[in-house]
This record gives structure tokens, sequence and C-alpha cells, in this order.
């Protein structure tokens, strides 16, 4: 790995990387540190969840790149949407990089992607008027001056690399070592962009036995939401294209955490895996970010890690579904509103009540990390076509769709049918596409 980055003092004491576990004497604390931290979650479950979709900036004309520095960039845009959202983040040099309000906050994705992050939402009603709204006022400034905003899974006319990186030394950082393990980590960052949901937990088991559904869920959720129909300026190679830049970006910190899906995992085990992992980037007084190569348990031998602490470095990790103090799903695609919403939908309806996980684990009880791996290969090779968990896919998908109807109101059951009318169909957004 490269190490000539900066590397300053962090704001509190930071000892020298150890030879062993045994010389972290505050291991044990930063283990309980962590473990608090994920147990601070807990909360009477009222069926609420969040959401962020991420778009991309491109001309109208031609879908070319739109950077944040050009005159009508994204920088420009954040501008424009101050107006609206006034509070303000801004780099270390004083470049705009964020506006929000009330639950609601717009941030910038490495290569510009634009995420609104908004919620919690008691009804798939609010959370379709918010990000309707979003979108009108979106068109309202791009349009006059020839863009437009594409809620698509990667961009449909560049090549990662080419795409300029925002001013955020936390990404200058995060592309150099993710570009030192594959080309992969900045194909993610710069070119692909999603659609995430979060869940409440109410208790460590809850928490726990929806991680391990969420992860089961992960491959058919990805065929489902599947919206990729060019990678690298060219038509797909396959399906689930952001299936495989997550498989290959940085094995310490995506995919499944390991052991997630054994009976005897615990938080215990996330904390660990949690210290274990290199983190990249450490708080430093000079820079606010600087470049380490140290897992965060080296980092923090001699040192208690407070919540600040904890967040950053939780906020390091992208599994497939990651644990903050609410359980954030991660593997669909960026999608056109009424498609995002109906995914809400579904993940709200399959994690609603005892009734809707007891269905789920009767349909994914005892799938293991080495299934969900082959479920995601053979997804990527056959679409619908193929069998996962040792069924067809296709019967799981119409499962999970029945399953999610009984989950949410009556009067809410509608959201579903833009995914369930793809289901159905058994074809995607992205082979919506191809055929053009």
């Amino acid at each position: 790995m490269n190490t000539t980055a900066t590397q300053s003092a962090v704001e509190r004491p930071v000892p020298t990387a150890c030879a062993d576990l045994g010389s972290q004497p505050a291991r044990e604390q930063n283990i309980a540190a962590i473990v608090a931290y994920y147990e601070s979650g807990i909360k009477p479950v009222t069926g609420e969840i969040g959401i962020e979709l991420e778009h991309t900036i491109v001309k109208a004309a031609g879908e070319e790149p739109v950077s944040y520095s050009e005159g009508h960039g994204v920088h420009w845009l954040l501008e424009q949407l101050h107006r609206d959202y006034p509070e303000a983040t801004f780099a270390e040099d004083g470049d705009l990089l964020g506006v929000s309000r009330k639950s609601e906050a717009v941030t910038l994705e490495p290569a510009a992607q634009l995420e609104l992050s908004a919620g919690p939402f008691k009804s798939l009603e609010s959370a379709e008027a918010c990000f309707l709204a979003f979108e009108d006022r979106l068109e309202d400034i791009l349009s006059p001056v020839g863009l437009e905003a594409l809620t698509i899974g990667y961009h449909p006319t560049a090549r990662a690399e080419d795409l300029e990186l925002i001013p955020k030394r936390r990404y200058k950082f995060m592309n150099l070592y993710l570009g030192e393990i594959s080309p992969w980590g900045p194909r993610m960052m710069r070119g692909s962009a999603s659609t995430q949901v979060s869940i409440d937990y109410a208790s460590t088991e809850d928490c726990l036995r929806k991680l391990r559904l969420a992860y089961a869920l992960v491959p058919v959720f990805s065929l489902i939401c599947d919206n990729s129909p060019v990678f690298e300026g060219k038509r797909r190679p396959h399906k689930l294209m952001r299936t495989e830049i997550w498989k290959y970006c940085d094995p310490d910190r995506c995919g499944l955490v390991p052991g997630v899906m054994d009976e005897g995992f615990d938080m215990r085990a996330y904390a660990e895996y949690v210290l274990d992992t290199p983190a990249i980037l450490v708080s430093c007084a000079k820079h606010g970010w600087c470049y380490s190569e140290k897992t965060f348990g080296e980092l923090y031998a001699d040192t208690v890690m407070d919540v600040s602490d904890v967040e950053h470095a939780v906020s390091m990790f992208f599994n497939d579904v990651r644990l903050k103090t609410y359980i954030e799903i991660r593997p669909a695609d960026a999608l056109p509103i009424p498609y995002a919403i109906a995914y809400a939908g579904l993940v709200k309806g399959l994690f609603a009540t005892q009734e809707t996980l007891d269905a789920l684990d009767a349909l994914f009880g005892g799938v293991s990390g080495a299934d969900i791996d082959a479920a995601k290969e053979a997804l990527m090779a056959r679409g619908y076509v193929a069998e996962v968990y040792g069924r067809p896919v296709a019967d799981l998908a119409d499962r999970m769709v029945a399953i999610a109807r009984r989950g949410l109101a009556e009067s809410e059951r509608h959201y579903l049918d833009p995914l369930a009318r793809l289901v159905a169909d058994r074809v995607t957004l992205a082979d919506l596409a191809e055929r053009g």
C-alpha cells in the first residue's frame, strides 16, 4: 500500500501500531464503546424508514458528465439549493459540499453524485412527496442550463477514471487506498449511484435477526433493483454490475460482515471486526483527515474511543448491510422516484411485523455466507432464470412481494406496484433500457 500521503497526529493521542492484539490495552474498552454505540440505536420499532437516493448530473443533450467545479457544475447547483436548505457544510478550503434542513440533507458522493438523505418517514406518501419535490426543484434549476439529474446505477457515458473527484480530503485518501487494491474501488466511488433504505431495531436480538435476513435478501434486492445498463461507457458485460463492483472493491470492508450469518455471531464479534480493519482515514489536527493503513484497534490501542471516533470508524465500512444506530440496506441501484419509493415500501413491508419476519425466516432460514456469494454469482450470470438458495429466484421474488404487501397498511400497498410489475414480468429497468 502507498504510505506517502500526509500522516499527522490525531486530535487525541494515537500511539504507534502494536505488534499483537494483546498489546492493545484499551481494546476491551473500545469493544465496549462500539457495542454501546450499536445498542444506543435500540428503540421502539414504529415502521419508520429513512431513504437515500443518489443522482448523477449530466448534460441533457448527450448525458455527458458534469463536474463539481465547472461553470454550471455541481458546486453551482449546491449554491442554488442553499436558498432552500439553509444549513451548509464546507470543505477545509471553503468549498461548499452539502446543504440541509430539518430531516433532509443534500450531500455529494466522490464524483459529485448528488444525494438526498431524508426521513425518517412514517408513511410512503410523505416519502414520495419529499423526493418528488426535490426532483421538481432540481429540474427547475438544471433545465434552463441544459442539465438533468439521472437516477441510474452507473454513469451512462463516462469511465470512472475520467470523472473529477470533489475537493474532499476523505475521498482523496479513499481513492488512493481503494485504487491500490483494484480498479473497482474508484469505479464504486466515481461511477456508481444507489438507493439505500434504513430500518430500526427494538433489541440486540431484533437487530441481529434483521441483519441476517437483510443479508440473505441482498442478492434478490440487487436483481429486482438492477438499473445499470451501461458500465464504463459501454453496454454492461453482465447483469447486476454494482454487485461485481462491491465484490472486488475492498474485501476487508465490503460484502458480508465475517460470521454474520452464523448462529453465534454477536455485537462483540461485530465490534472486533471494526477494530481489526485498516482505518484509511484518521482525524488529525492539521488537515482534518489524514491517511493511515493501521487498523482502528492499532490506532486506538491506548485510547478509548469516544462516540465521534466510533461514528467515523463505522462510516468507513461499505458492507451490503451496514449497522449504525439503524440498519442500512445498501444493494439497490439508484432508481427513478416511483421505483425508489416502491423499493422503500418493499423493505418496509418485509420488516414490518413479527409475522413478516417469521415468513422471511421460513424462506431464508439457514442461508449461509457461501450461499449468498453463490446467489450473487448466479444472478449476475442468469438474472431471473437463475436458481438461488435451492429454488428459482423468480419464485423468491414473488414471495417477497407478497410478504411485503401483507406487512404494509392497505393504503400503502399500491406503492409496491412499479417494482411488483417488473417482478411479475421477470424484467429489470436495466433489461428494459438495453432493449431500447
